[in-house]
């Protein structure tokens, strides 16, 4: 019990305009799961800690870097304060590589939440391929805060289901993530693995599409048995389509609050026809994701 105590919610911050919203939203979350807030910006400059080559001057340039970014983490630290006056409130400026550096933090922590990924990688900014990286292989659940949202409300939460590993932890965060702030959920499963064009060149072939949408019906009614008893003031919607998964959670969460999928859910060869599911709504989706990774 102590030690989930100390688990803190964690916000990576680049001097981006993303990464403080990240860092609002971060600190309202922290503030709904009454756990502390840690916010770090991991300084990347090849110093003495990354190189044994002494470079010139370089004690002339650290330390006024320093103090404007302990300037910029205070005055983060005091808005986080405004928003809970309550709320435990820490700033770290570890050396490192930003994903490195972050991916350890999130092994014990309850959340790690970073501003939605940039497409080019600078020094000290969290590109895409950083915040994906870290999505894949960060131990807590991991959040982009994407669009304009800087703070969890009262909008829908959407959770996609496959009835994987995965896809339970994300029903799992998803549930109490909405029963937290009064959200209805959305529960999406996209009941079609492979592209539909072939299905219509193809005109004599004729498939049981009742037996297939039965089955899928089947799969998000066992995949969400047990979450209302626990979760009794918890609104739900299912929707079951056939459309292809991206597609369907991008519909469902033009207005939501969260969008919640499992990474890398089922498998290698659902992978190879329409790619990452969890790529995709990291660098795409229309508002903040989180992505769960089982095991």
């Amino acid at each position: 019990m102590a030690e989930a105590i100390r688990k803190a919610v964690v916000v990576g911050f680049d001097l981006t305009e993303p990464s403080r919203r990240a860092v609002r939203w971060a600190a309202r979350e922290a503030s709904s799961r009454r756990r502390p807030l840690l916010l770090v910006h991991v300084l990347t400059w090849p110093f003495e800690e990354h190189t044994p080559i002494k470079v010139p001057g370089e004690g002339d340039v650290l330390e006024p870097l320093q103090k404007i970014l302990r300037q910029e983490l205070a005055e983060l630290r005091d808005e986080c304060r405004e928003i809970d006056a309550e709320l435990e409130v820490r700033n770290d400026m570890p050396f490192g590589d930003p994903a490195e550096v972050l991916g350890e933090l999130a092994a014990d922590a309850e959340l790690l939440v970073l501003g939605g990924p940039r497409i080019e990688v600078e020094l000290g900014v969290l590109g895409s391929s950083s915040a994906e990286l870290l999505t894949r292989r960060a131990g807590a659940p991991v959040v982009v805060v994407r669009g304009d949202r800087e703070h969890p409300d009262t909008a829908p939460v959407v959770v996609g289901v496959d009835g994987s590993p995965a896809s339970k932890l994300a029903i799992g965060f998803a549930y109490d993530f909405a029963a937290r702030h009064g959200s209805e959920l959305v529960a999406v499963h996209a009941w079609s693995d492979l592209p539909l064009d072939p299905f219509a060149r193809v005109q004599q072939w004729e498939l049981p599409w009742h037996e297939v949408r039965n089955d899928a019906e089947e799969v998000l009614a066992e995949s969400l048995a047990g979450w209302g008893e626990r979760y009794p003031d918890v609104s739900v919607r299912r929707a079951v389509t056939p459309e292809k998964p991206v597609e369907a959670l991008f519909r469902e969460a033009q207005d939501a609050s969260l969008l919640v999928v499992g990474s890398h859910g089922r498998g290698r060869i659902r992978r190879t026809l329409l790619g990452s599911v969890s790529h995709a709504v990291v660098n795409r989706a229309p508002c903040p994701v989180a992505v769960l990774r089982a095991g």
